[in-house]
């Protein structure tokens, strides 16, 4: 019986194909409400795919482009930071892991 070889996540990850709707991000971030309620350190911390970021002035960066489309974001910030939506269709991840 052949061994399956997982990989680090990020080369799992580069397995992937993003369709980017460039110009269009599917995720804001109140940035008020996120530096009210600390959750932009959360969302650092949870997300799997590295979307969010500290900048050099404080906010929360967000690299649409890499969401994988997990809602782990969701589920973890409190009301009001978060504007999500899934892309456009055909855009967003297409995963190819298998």
């Amino acid at each position: 019986m052949a061994k399956y070889e997982t990989g680090t996540v990020v080369q799992r990850l580069a397995g992937n194909v993003y369709e980017v709707d460039e110009g269009n991000s599917h995720i804001e971030v109140n940035q008020e409400v996120a530096a009210a309620t600390g959750a932009g350190d959360l969302l650092i911390r949870v997300c799997p795919a590295h979307v969010y970021s500290r900048e050099a002035d404080g906010t929360i960066g967000v690299e649409y482009a890499a969401c994988l489309e997990c809602g782990t974001c969701l589920a973890v910030a409190p009301p009001g930071v978060l504007t999500w939506h899934y892309p456009a269709s055909s855009m967003g991840v297409a995963f190819r892991e298998g």
